[in-house]
């Protein structure tokens, strides 16, 4: 990978790491302002933000990292561990935040100077939420998992400030003190779920899933037309692997071709492929039609989920 993508991923990377010591600053301010053991999940949240977007410039930095004789295929899946570590801190955020709300819950306390934790709140959540916008914008553009999960822990984050600038708005109105730990605990829940959510699709990418399926029409579409013309493939496998997408097929021309034809309509059909999918990194294999033995591989076939 070059140099101007190279600093263009870890730059998002630098950007959630800014976010995220800013947004423990705010928070904290407003857990000190206010004594509320919502706002206080919240800090802890973000520092697990910050943990996770460390982890994340660690592994980006890894995972682009040139091909060498001991990893010919790339580093790209290094970003697997750190989303699978950012969605494992994301569930331990969310047991530190139940263990002190259940304590508040049981021996609550009063919130004190609402209105200028709240303030405060909010602008740390503006903060996260531009960024998060930032970062899945910047993961979709560079296949990257590692964004799309910090952008996802930071829309958790959004959410959960949310949830918790609610429990405390409403503790203000109602002078209901439990209610406080309460909300925390219902925002721990929606975190579990993220958290969870993210940690599954990283199990999926190291066990080599198939590239989306939104890829795997595009490349049916462009290998369609030459079945028509009696060309005819098999043994179709697909995988991603962070950032980069692998494909192999076998194609079975007339044996009367040349050697020289056989590989200008291979050459024709990467092409084709590489304009839908840019980057994607493809593996052929010619052989003749006519010849039983072509068909002998046809059992590594799958079909595309």
């Amino acid at each position: 990978m070059n140099t101007v993508k190279r600093s263009s991923v870890t730059r998002f990377a630098w950007l959630s790491i800014a976010a995220a010591i800013s947004t423990i600053a705010l928070k904290l301010t407003a857990w000190f302002l206010t004594n509320s053991v919502g706002l206080l999940s919240d800090a802890l949240e973000s520092v697990i933000n910050l943990a996770g977007a460390i982890m994340a410039l660690a592994m980006l930095t890894i995972a682009l990292r040139p091909a060498d004789e001991e990893h010919a295929y790339g580093h790209s899946k290094a970003e697997y561990f750190s989303s699978g570590a950012e969605g494992i801190m994301i569930l331990i955020a969310a047991v530190f935040i139940v263990i002190t709300s259940l304590e508040r819950l049981f021996n609550p306390q009063p919130v004190e100077h609402i209105a200028a934790g709240l303030i405060v709140s909010v602008a740390a959540s503006l903060i996260n939420l531009a960024v998060a916008l930032v970062l899945f914008k910047g993961g979709k553009k560079h296949r990257s998992i590692t964004l799309e999960a910090d952008a996802k822990h930071l829309m958790t984050d959004v959410w959960t400030t949310l949830g918790v600038i609610i429990g405390v708005g409403l503790v203000a109105l109602t002078g209901w003190q439990r209610l406080d730990p309460i909300i925390a605990i219902l925002v721990a829940a929606n975190i579990v779920w993220s958290g969870l959510s993210i940690v599954k699709k990283s199990v999926s990418g190291l066990m080599d899933r198939a590239v989306s399926l939104e890829d795997q029409n595009k490349i049916m579409g462009i290998l369609e037309p030459y079945k028509q013309q009696g060309i005819e493939f098999h043994a179709l496998l697909t995988r991603q692997a962070g950032a980069k997408q692998f494909v192999s097929f076998h194609v079975l021309v007339p044996g009367v071709w040349s050697v020289l034809k056989g590989h200008q309509l291979i050459e024709e059909i990467e092409a084709a492929i590489h304009s839908q999918i840019p980057g994607i990194i493809i593996t052929t294999h010619l052989e003749p039609v006519e010849d039983p033995s072509s068909y002998l591989d046809i059992s590594l076939e799958r079909k595309f989920e």
